[in-house]
């Protein structure tokens, strides 16, 4: 079972990155395929045995990944593609043999998600793929992973396609995992694969309140049977509200939203019913 290992970076973050890569060094078992994408940054000095690519503009999250795995393609291939935040560390040396070791015993496990903690050990609410955000520590299964510390089986790429480039920023996870699913994949969230990252909140990022709203509305145009696509964007659009965010911040995601209303974000394959009640029964459906 090869690894592959995909890290974006700005290039503005050298010393948490090379302390990540230095966490990947010390993991156990063979040597994985490492290769750093700069976007449209240059990039500092890198490890000799680690792989560099400097793109030509920002091609956003989604857009980054896809750029790292057909990298991987290039090179040899690899059965599974992990993707690691540039300010992240793998705080155990076990992490990727664990990995190893889920996908080698399970042929229909697709996605991995990492348990993302803090630097004082603790998972913030939101890095818990639940609803409800129940014990972090309990792993299972789960109908979304986290962006910043996974892993996808790349078969799973072969069979439902790329991340969404369009999307830049934001939802670009759940829009592939509602592929995966509907194609018949399992997705798990594992507790003992540890991410250690700094604590921040999503809404550090400038494009955050505009690119949630404009993408979930493409989400739900995306993949939504279309009885479910008004009551998803129902449900958000009340969360939002509930959660008061400042006046800047909602009017930027209402430009999103309606922008999002505007603009086609093909291609639409809705998910099967199946799937709906599957997600519904693992305790996440899809308008919520």
């Amino acid at each position: 079972m090869t690894l592959g290992v995909v890290v974006l970076t700005m290039g503005d973050r050298e010393r948490e990155l090379r302390a990540l890569l230095d966490s990947v060094a010390a993991q156990d078992g063979e040597a994985v395929s490492v290769v750093v994408l700069g976007q449209g940054s240059a990039l500092p000095d890198l490890p000799a045995w680690v792989e560099g690519v400097e793109l030509p503009e920002n091609l956003g999250i989604p857009g980054g990944r896809n750029a790292g795995v057909a990298w991987l393609r290039q090179h040899g291939g690899v059965d599974v593609v992990v993707v690691l935040d540039d300010d992240g560390l793998l705080p155990g040396t076990g992490t990727l043999q664990l990995v190893r070791e889920a996908f080698a015993a399970d042929p229909r496990l697709g996605i991995v998600s990492f348990r993302i903690a803090g630097e004082e050990g603790l998972t913030q609410r939101r890095h818990v793929p639940r609803l409800g955000a129940s014990d972090p520590l309990k792993s299972g299964p789960v109908t979304t992973y986290l962006g910043g510390g996974h892993a996808i089986r790349m078969s799973v790429i072969d069979e439902v396609g790329e991340f969404p480039a369009p999307f830049f920023y934001a939802h670009e996870e759940t829009d592939f995992a509602w592929r995966a699913l509907d194609a018949g994949w399992d997705i798990h969230y594992r507790a003992d694969m540890v991410l250690r990252h700094p604590r921040t909140e999503a809404s550090r990022h400038a494009v955050y309140y505009r690119n949630t709203a404009r993408n979930r509305v493409w989400l739900a145009k995306r993949h939504l049977p279309a009885v479910l696509v008004p009551v998803y964007l129902m449900t958000w659009t009340a969360y939002t509200i509930k959660q008061r965010p400042p006046r800047e911040g909602l009017t930027a995601w209402w430009s999103g939203f309606l922008e999002g209303l505007r603009t086609p974000c093909p291609p639409r394959k809705p998910i099967r019913w199946r799937t709906v009640w599957r997600m519904t029964r693992l305790g996440r459906p899809p308008v919520i």
